[in-house]
């Protein structure tokens, strides 16, 4: 290796240590899904991301969907798929394929592999300690719920006993006999607020919010809760980008400090969102 990539690499290290100092012992919430969650690839440098924030100080508590696999299921056992609202519509067959999917497999596997990278992380959903407390969101989505109280105490158990709690979004019924399956976006901002996190952050599919939907050059860095409703007028924000920012507009509203909508195509972009100068996605704040 030549001197200057010794250079560069030591740049890194130095940029980030004030950043590392500014979040010890501070929570961060990141909501895990999208492409990031299928491809090895990504998944690994995600998880790796994340073993690397615990390991220096930062109480990362991890959020995941699951909505490709849950697909999956259905389309195996030949039920098709149905969406009201950009909503899975979920009858008591889908409930049922929601919890296996979320609670088992996605959970366990993603568990497994931050223990396999040297991790230490345990499995939870949010029927676990009554930690997401649900009623039906509206019956044209079927069981689907709106989170009405978070229970966080089994999280901050977790954190407190040195593990990365990873959480699947599966609610307890407090109207019915029944579990909901909840938004994944949604359950990872109400969890923040409940946690008074120092950060959301969103893993999505695209860059953050972008001036020009076809440009990712036009990537906006960092946007004000007084710039919103501007921004919704003028159809920057629109489509399914409108659901993230009103997630994180409810996060910073109930006492979250920053939130983020990050790419999670990019490798390691949870650090170089919180451990650099630049940043990487597009930042939320009052």
């Amino acid at each position: 290796m030549d001197m200057n990539n010794y250079m560069e690499r030591s740049t890194v290290l130095v940029e980030a240590l004030p950043y590392i100092q500014k979040y010890y012992g501070k929570t961060v919430v990141i909501k895990y899904g999208g492409n990031a969650m299928i491809s090895e690839e990504l998944r690994t440098a995600v998880i790796s991301d994340i073993i690397l924030l615990h390991l220096v100080g930062v109480h990362v508590v991890v959020v995941h969907g699951g909505g490709p696999e849950i697909g999956q299921m259905l389309e195996k056992i030949g039920k098709k798929s149905h969406f009201v609202d950009g909503l899975r519509y979920t009858d008591e067959e889908t409930m049922d394929i929601v919890q296996q999917i979320l609670c088992g497999k996605v959970n366990k596997s993603l568990v497994s592999i931050i223990n396999n990278l040297g991790g230490k992380a345990i499995g939870l959903c949010g029927l676990d300690g009554a930690l997401f407390q649900a009623k039906q969101l509206d019956e044209k989505y079927g069981l689907v719920g709106k989170i009405v109280k978070v229970l966080p105490d089994v999280v901050n158990d977790t954190l407190k006993n040195g593990y990365i709690p990873v959480i699947s979004t599966v609610a307890l019924g407090i109207d019915n006999d029944t579990a909901y399956n909840i938004n994944a976006d949604t359950a990872a901002g109400e969890l923040a607020a409940a946690l008074k996190a120092e950060k959301l952050i969103l893993l999505t599919d695209v860059r953050g919010v972008l001036q020009d939907p076809k440009d990712p050059s036009t990537l906006i860095p960092l946007i004000h809760l007084h710039e919103i409703p501007g921004l919704m007028a003028s159809g920057v924000i629109g489509g399914g980008m409108i659901p993230k920012i009103q997630c994180c507009v409810d996060a910073l509203e109930k006492g979250v400090h920053r939130t983020h909508i990050l790419d999670g195509r990019i490798p390691h972009s949870i650090l170089t969102e919180m451990l650099s100068h630049e940043g990487i996605g597009t930042m939320i704040r009052e």
